[in-house]
């Protein structure tokens, strides 16, 4: 079916208590939030906020804490410094239990796919609604199909195991589940990492529809400005704090990407000019006024 099936159809989320009913994007801010694992200072006083409905994407060199970051916004690690917050709440100070049922809130695309091998693709998209029980039999399969209709991948491959499948196949369907349960917010783990151009710049395209054809805010990890150039609203650029004094941001860039590529600081340049800043800087949807494809329901391979 080309069509998304109805509310009634899919069912609703289950209720999360006390916790915000979000229906459309979500926004997330940081205040001064920091963290240290063992005695290793991470992240260090990032102030940021991240608006409803926009793409951020997250750029930096290794070990500047890209990964850790994302993880700090789905309450998988705890900061250990300011704050982190979802719709105002600080997840700190939410029970595991409310922590869990927030996470339904979140889609997340890990850097591998991260499928189950003993899984259909069918049954890797049905799991977090299995897990959860929120749905009957017969609305979880129209949900299913929904999800992987909207990443371009044909009925043909629904029964196969992800073994049988090519790694741009696999981000898809991990790029299914993440979106299977609706989320208000999505985040992507270095979502191109290993795909070859033409595989790169599915999913970029991917990643650009579902935030153009649904409510959605997204995070977006990534060492390709490629990506950056396509999917991003604004671009956060972090340094590792081993590089900086204690009296450094660690935030050194902040804005959009066409800021971002006439920004004159040198570490922004020297960043840019060692990842292909030619290419960035041609890329022929353009920075600061890409042409978007218009919104569709339906994503074609």
């Amino acid at each position: 079916h080309a069509n998304h099936v109805s509310t009634a159809q899919r069912g609703t989320v289950m209720s999360s208590g006390n916790l915000p009913q979000i229906d459309g994007p979500a926004t997330m801010r940081l205040e001064g939030a920091g963290i240290t694992l063992g005695s290793n200072q991470v992240l260090r006083g990032i102030d940021l906020q991240i608006p409803a409905g926009q793409t951020l994407v997250v750029i930096g060199e290794s070990g500047c804490g890209k990964s850790v970051f994302l993880k700090l916004l789905i309450g998988l690690l705890k900061a250990t410094e300011g704050r982190v917050l979802f719709q105002d709440q600080d997840l700190k100070l939410l029970s595991e239990n409310r922590l869990m049922r927030l996470r339904l809130k979140y889609g997340y695309l890990f850097q591998s796919g991260a499928l189950f091998d003993s899984l259909s693709v069918e049954e890797n998209v049905a799991f977090p609604m299995r897990q959860q029980g929120i749905l009957a039999e017969n609305a979880m399969r129209l949900r299913v199909g929904d999800s992987l209709e909207a990443v371009g991948l044909p009925p043909s491959l629904w029964t196969r195991m992800p073994s049988d499948l090519s790694g741009g196949q696999r981000k898809r369907v991990g790029l299914a589940r993440a979106l299977v349960m609706q989320p208000a917010i999505m985040l992507y783990d270095e979502p191109t990492t290993g795909l070859d151009p033409i595989m790169t710049g599915v999913i970029n395209d991917l990643i650009l529809k579902v935030s153009r054809s649904r409510p959605v805010t997204s995070v977006v990890i990534t060492h390709e400005l490629r990506t950056l150039a396509t999917v991003a609203d604004r671009v956060v650029m972090l340094r590792p704090l081993s590089r900086l004094e204690p009296w450094e941001s660690q935030v050194a860039f902040e804005g959009t990407p066409d800021e971002l590529r006439k920004c004159p600081l040198p570490v922004v340049k020297s960043f840019l000019g060692g990842h292909g800043v030619a290419d960035f800087s041609a890329n022929p949807s353009g920075i600061a006024e890409p042409v978007l494809p218009a919104p569709s329901h339906g994503i074609q391979p």
